[in-house]
């Protein structure tokens, strides 16, 4: 079987309201350092994408309350093919969440992808995430 997955893309934190958007933001980069990369939408529609190095951790501002399955709302893997890691969820039996399907986020500048979602073995969401830059 070939490898599907080249690495973690994002982890995704809803917080519950603006306030602890901006603070969750100011935490990551100025406590720890992470360089923020864009963010798109006002109020509760505030998202943000931070550098970890390796990976983005995604930030939104919209959860209102805690999350049922906590902070974590997902996590995203990169792929080069978002298809073929949904048919090989699917094969195996596991529930599609999203099917693929191409996406911009209105951020500054503008990120296009490719992206699908599941459910994991452990009921855990995960998304296949193809960046199209």
């Amino acid at each position: 079987m070939s490898k599907l997955i080249s690495g973690t893309h994002h982890a995704a934190i809803k917080c519950k309201d603006e306030q602890q958007f901006l603070e969750t933001i100011a935490f990551y980069r100025d406590v720890l350092g992470l360089s923020l990369l864009r963010t798109w939408g006002e109020g509760e529609k505030s998202g943000a994408m931070l550098d970890t190095g390796n990976s983005i951790l995604e930030l939104f501002a919209d959860g209102q309350c805690q999350h049922p399955k906590g902070v974590w709302a997902h996590i995203a893997l990169e792929t080069g093919d978002v298809d073929a890691c949904i048919q090989a969820v699917r094969d195996a039996g596991y529930p599609i969440i999203v099917e693929p399907k191409d996406i911009v986020i209105s951020s500054q500048p503008p990120y296009p992808a490719r992206i699908a979602f599941c459910v994991g073995a452990a009921g855990e969401e995960i998304e296949f995430f193809c960046p199209k830059e």
